[in-house]
């Protein structure tokens, strides 16, 4: 039997459900630039089933895609190993849902997915909503209960791990219970919002801050879920740092830190480090034009950053960011070492102008003093108010 033959007959043997987790498992790990021997061939022949069957690769079955319906706008693709506020990986769905249908709950699971699939067929949403609002709160209710303890926590990770090897599950499952304890508020909020904002200035500010304030009065720990809410609304994810520096008595780092929008930075942050995964990945795979258009963002969150940001340098905000901008520029400056001094790199000029600017900008404060702040506090109007 050749090898493509044993493939697919292992593959044969697996369920549809662990062939769809299969296939996630590996697309998180391709987009890390983990090289995994012979993952191209698995790669192949699943996307080549799920396109023939219709399915995208990243949903799971029906009655698991309406459970985890309330997490659609926080999921992101890709596969951070931090923390990342707000956002939930859609990888870890899969392994999620096969350890409460397997492990956790799997009575009520099939009770569940019995009764949603005629619902399904005759396409009756109404019922649809109802009995998977139902389901979500048993789940979130036994799992809060569950993970009280420290032995139930330890219970869930070891499950987790047979299904996926992402260090990131257990941290999503966490948040997932968040996300659904506060689904009707986080709702009724993504209903009021704008479809879009197109300028985020002052007056786009404070009617958004109005909204998350009631939002946070009753739902603090899904706070950054409601301002995922807002960035996805936004053109560029960096405006979002106009709610931290417009809701504390001034723009110094330590008086943001105290603010309910902290976490703004740190989720600003948290998308800079995944620009910096996706750009390796991009280099990784010789993507010279899109690794390109990821740097030039990364340079303007950047300047973003340092420019709304006083004092930002003497926090851990800073130091983060200093150990982000080094590693990235790390990985650029290895990319650039590849040809000779005499032909050039594309990225090489997107260096030079972030090291002019960073002279320029450190020069500018050191001869201005209190007056660069107040200059700096306009040019922030300017670089969050259009992207």
């Amino acid at each position: 039997m050749t090898q493509s033959n044993q493939l697919g007959d292992y593959l044969r043997h697996l369920t549809p459900q662990a062939r769809s987790s299969l296939l996630i498992e590996l697309e998180r790990l391709e987009v890390c630039g983990a090289a995994i021997p012979g993952a191209a061939a698995v790669l192949e022949k699943l996307r080549a089933e799920f396109r023939k069957g219709g399915q995208t690769n990243h949903r799971v079955a029906n009655p698991s895609r309406h459970f985890f319906l309330p997490l659609e706008p926080m999921l992101v693709d890709g596969a951070p190993e931090h923390d990342n506020c707000g956002h939930i990986l859609r990888g870890s769905l899969a392994a999620i849902w096969e350890w409460i249908s397997h492990d956790l709950l799997p009575t009520m699971a099939s009770d569940y997915a019995a009764q949603m699939r005629p619902l399904i067929a005759s396409d009756n949403q109404a019922e649809i909503r109802k009995v998977a609002a139902t389901f979500q709160t048993k789940v979130y209710k036994y799992l809060e209960n569950a993970l009280t303890f420290p032995e139930g926590a330890d219970r869930a990770r070891a499950k987790l791990a047979t299904y996926t090897a992402s260090r990131s599950v257990f941290g999503d499952l966490t948040k997932i219970i968040i996300v659904l304890r506060a689904r009707d508020a986080l709702a009724r909020l993504n209903s009021e919002l704008p479809p879009t904002i197109v300028e985020f200035g002052q007056a786009q500010v404070a009617k958004a801050t109005v909204l998350l304030d009631a939002f946070g009065r009753d739902n603090a720990a899904a706070l950054p879920f409601a301002l995922a809410l807002v960035a996805m609304r936004l053109k560029t994810f960096s405006q979002l740092i106009r709610l931290a520096t417009e809701a504390g008595p001034s723009r110094n780092a330590a008086d943001i830190a105290a603010t309910p929008y902290a976490v703004v930075v740190s989720m600003v942050l948290d998308q800079l480090e995944d620009k910096g995964t996706a750009l390796r990945a991009a280099l990784q795979n010789n993507r010279i034009a899109v690794a390109k258009e990821i740097l030039i963002e990364i340079y303007d969150t950047e300047d973003a950053l340092q420019t709304c940001i006083y004092r930002l340098d003497r926090s851990d905000w800073g130091m983060r960011l200093h150990n982000i901008m080094n590693a990235i520029a790390a990985d650029v400056d290895a990319e650039v070492s590849r040809f000779p001094e005499e032909v050039g790199h594309v990225l090489e000029s997107l260096n030079l102008r972030r090291r002019h600017s960073l002279v320029d900008r450190l020069t500018h404060m050191a001869s201005k003093g209190r007056d660069a702040f107040n200059s700096s506090v306009v040019t922030c109007m300017k670089l969050v108010g259009q992207g």
